[in-house]
């Protein structure tokens, strides 16, 4: 996508004169190596933007490769998402992968690291490890088994490769520093027993190997140029080196990092967005609410909009957090180019339009886009019973009220100019129906002199389609939601109200997905929930900035 790439940054720049030196003859292959335990969320799309983004700026290719080592958390629904979600943004990689393809090849590599003396069978248990690991201010201890020959590090672990021992028993760890200032060398278990099938390569395997062993290796078999990741693993780039270079491989791909995406009243960790799934505070991985791909799709942002809000955020070493105002603006800019415009009424008033006859119908030609002639028209049912917004009368208007009052004159949508004669009661005294006049001559444009109160939107009561109305608003309370002691209690409990009556014009029911401008509301798209005799819509986005 041409207009993904941000102007330049510093990941460009770096690209930019690789290629002028002839590094790697010139060549520039990237990878976007997300781990299948999980839908993906808005920083993922940060980093699909860059590294496809990158890859076609320079006419090279991007891979798109699962990391799949955990076999207990990975699955095929979550590796079909992610195939489905990287299509949807827009992008095409040039071959797909699976980190478990090269099961036979790392396990080879991990017998010629026990040849080297670089790496060892440790029989001490899990917590006893993390313990001798030190911390920031205090080495580690070397393990009693960091000695072991070569011959007995072969005969283990080759046990181990065969499932002859439960989990746990063992783990092969590489052989570097315990004493090391970075944590990360301080002899990182690199092959853990796990008697667990996985998803893709089956139940052959008993071992599997580490993240942080897999993934350099993943992108030397792959000739990958520049793996491209996020801050959080800058730490783990002298292992990532230390692996390549200890193996002496044909080629060493070059890690770069740049600052994961941060923003606003949102949490953009896949271990935080497991929780409210299972612990229910959403309504799945696809709600509108969630910063998930397919939530973000199913409330009608678009891809378009998505790849947008990444170009203008850029790629820095810098980390900061985004404002949700920035990330409205964006969508809101979107749509406002794109949507086509309906009207529904959300908290219907009913008008009796006391000088047309009951029968009366007529049909309305108004644009689809007020500024976009190329997107047409539509045809707007017109009767002597309407529905009106409950907002669009006052008892008691305040200073220049420009809708409608008793006595007072307003333009509807499109049509004719009407004014308030009447106002009807229930027992309770809520207004529940307006009887008005018409104005015959005022259809679709302005008598000389004559100057109406406003403009209101409106459905035929006769022609309106029912409608359920999501109002989605921020999941969390807090700007920073992870700053809280527990995330969970900045939960907005006010984040979806659900309107029941909602009357929408008959145009206004088109394929799921489906995203207008409600005129005077909002955005809105048509949810998967909706069906022949009942919509739904889900609000994307505030027709205004609020956040001023």
């Amino acid at each position: 996508m041409s207009e993904t790439p941000a102007a330049a940054n510093f990941i460009k720049n770096i690209i930019t004169e690789d290629v002028a030196n002839g590094k790697n003859s010139g060549n520039v292959i990237t990878r976007f190596p997300p781990e299948p335990n999980g839908y993906l969320h808005l920083g993922h799309v940060k980093s699909i933007c860059l590294n496809f983004g990158m890859a076609e700026t320079f006419n090279g290719y991007c891979n798109l490769r699962f990391d799949d080592t955990n076999p207990e958390k990975e699955d095929a629904e979550y590796m079909d998402a992610i195939k489905q979600d990287v299509k949807w943004l827009g992008f095409t990689w040039k071959d797909a992968h699976h980190a478990s393809d090269y099961f036979p090849q790392l396990l080879d590599f991990a017998y010629q690291l026990i040849d080297k003396g670089l790496a060892y069978v440790d029989s001490q248990d899990g917590e006893t490890i993390r313990e001798q690991r030190g911390t920031l201010t205090e080495p580690g201890i070397n393990s009693p088994y960091r000695e072991r020959s070569v011959t007995e590090n072969r005969e283990i672990f080759d046990a181990m490769v065969a499932g002859d021992y439960d989990d746990g028993a063992h783990v092969l760890r590489a052989k570097i520093d315990m004493t090391s200032p970075n944590i990360n060398l301080r002899d990182p278990v690199i092959y853990r027993i796990r008697h667990h099938a996985h998803f893709h390569a089956g139940d052959q395997w008993k071992v599997y190997p580490m993240y942080d062993y897999t993934h350099c290796l993943s992108d030397m078999i792959e000739g990958i140029t520049h793996s491209l990741c996020t801050l959080e693993f800058e730490n783990n780039r002298p292992l990532y080196d230390w692996v390549l270079d200890a193996l002496e491989t044909p080629c060493h791909p070059q890690q770069i990092e740049f600052s994961r995406l941060n923003l606003e009243y949102t949490v953009l960790s896949k271990r935080r967005l497991i929780q409210l799934v299972q612990e229910g505070h959403v309504d799945g991985w696809d709600d509108p609410r969630m910063p998930t791909i397919v939530g973000m799709r199913r409330r009608g942002i678009t891809p378009r909009a998505l790849r947008e809000f990444c170009r203008s955020i850029g790629i820095s070493k810098s980390d900061g957090t985004v404002a949700m105002s920035h990330f409205e603006s964006i969508i809101r800019d979107d749509l406002n180019q794109h949507a086509t415009r309906r009207m529904a009424v959300l908290q219907p008033l009913k008008v009796t339009i006391t000088t047309l006859d009951p029968s009366y119908e007529q049909t309305l030609s108004l644009p689809n886009h007020p500024q976009n002639p190329n997107l047409g028209t539509r045809e707007v049912p017109f009767g002597n019973t309407l529905y009106i917004e409950q907002d669009d009368y006052s008892d008691e208007p305040p200073r220049k009220w420009k809708r409608l009052a008793q006595g007072q004159a307003v333009r509807l949508r499109g049509s004719y100019v009407i004014t308030c004669d009447e106002v009807i009661r229930d027992d309770q005294g809520k207004v529940i129906e307006l009887k008005c006049s018409h104005d015959p001559d005022t259809l679709g444009k302005n008598p000389e002199g004559y100057k109406p109160n406003g403009v209101i939107h409106w459905v035929s009561a006769a022609h309106a389609l029912d409608a359920e109305i999501r109002q989605y608003g921020l999941l969390f309370n807090q700007a920073n939601p992870m700053a809280a002691e527990h995330f969970i209690d900045t939960l907005n409990t006010d984040s979806l109200e659900t309107l029941h009556s909602a009357k929408v014009e008959p145009a206004a029911r088109e394929e799921v997905g489906t995203v207008y401008q409600f005129e005077r509301q909002g955005y809105y798209a048509i949810d998967p929930d909706s069906d022949t005799s009942h919509l739904v819509f889900n609000r994307t986005v505030a027709l205004r900035d609020s956040w001023k």
